[in-house]
């Protein structure tokens, strides 16, 4: 028995039929039919009824598709995991953040499990951040706000208070509390238009 031989019979039995199987498989059918065949000849088995118009499987063929399902769904799952393992091993890791200062912490770990991968991190407000996503320029998008809609898959990493600072020698500075009003009537230096916290 081999691997292709068992490849050929599945690809026939969920495809139902040798030409859609060679098809899927890119090869001819003759090649398909061969592989079938020499599965048959080898263990004295019919695991197909051939007709002219229709391609059905035998008792012993349904078994055997029943085992082939769960060997090529372990293949493919095993495929997944060292796709996966090899993606976290090397490439680039693409990530814009409204205050980078939240990764801080994450990063240092990140790197030192995964040396292979580089990691660019770009400076930008809300609006930004998301349109970034959506072109697939970035992977990870850090947000001071969680965006409305179900596009993203969200991680609450931590929060931070919106602050008001002041230089040492201005008379707010001896200030031990201020009220909103109070803070209204001076000039603020905000953030860019389409930041959040400048919204807040």
């Amino acid at each position: 028995m081999r691997y292709v031989q068992l490849r050929a019979f599945h690809q026939v039995a969920i495809s139902g039929g040798f030409s859609r199987a060679a098809e899927a498989l890119f090869l001819t059918q003759p090649a398909i039919s061969d592989q079938v065949r020499k599965l048959e000849e080898e263990y004295d088995v019919l695991l197909f009824n051939r007709n002219k118009k229709q391609v059905t499987l035998t008792h012993s063929g349904q078994k055997l598709l029943e085992i082939t399902h769960r060997m090529f769904d372990t293949e493919q799952q095993a495929l997944e995991l060292l796709t996966e393992s090899r993606a976290l091993r090397s490439g680039t890791l693409r990530i814009v953040a409204d205050a980078a200062h939240h990764l801080l912490h994450i990063l240092g770990s990140f790197r030192a499990r995964y040396p292979g991968v580089q990691v660019s991190v770009r400076a930008g407000n809300t609006e930004t951040v998301i349109s970034s996503l959506y072109s697939y320029d970035a992977d990870i998008g850090v947000l001071g706000e969680v965006p409305t809609g179900r596009d993203f898959e969200v991680l609450k990493l931590n929060s931070t208070p919106i602050i008001a600072f002041a230089s040492i020698d201005h008379p707010l500075a001896a200030k031990k509390s201020l009220t909103l009003k109070q803070l209204a009537q001076e000039s603020l230096v905000m953030r860019e238009r389409g930041s959040k916290t400048r919204q807040k």
